[in-house]
């Protein structure tokens, strides 16, 4: 897999909500009502990424959840960061 052009991580990231790029990764923090929803979305997210074979990086701070994305072997961000974000997104 091959890292995205910065005009192909653009088009891609205009077709997303609430993601961003920071520092290199494909990143967006998720809010719910308590510690208990936080977790069960990471585990609904946890089964995602075992299917896809694809892993964020998860900060989970009381409600709040943040994931992070970037292909490390492929030294960038590439489609199977932004195919993973469209995938955690239809969780919600």
């Amino acid at each position: 897999m091959t890292a995205l052009t910065a005009q192909e991580i653009a088009s891609r990231l205009a077709a997303l909500t609430g993601w961003q790029i920071e520092e290199g990764e494909l990143t967006r923090t998720f809010s719910f009502k308590d510690f208990l929803a936080a977790l069960a979305f990471v585990n609904r997210v946890g089964e995602q990424a075992e299917k896809a074979g694809h892993h964020p990086d998860i900060d989970i701070r009381y409600n709040r959840v943040r994931l992070g994305l970037v292909t490390h072997d492929a030294g960038g961000l590439t489609a199977k960061d932004f195919d993973l974000a469209t995938v955690i997104d239809r969780l919600l």
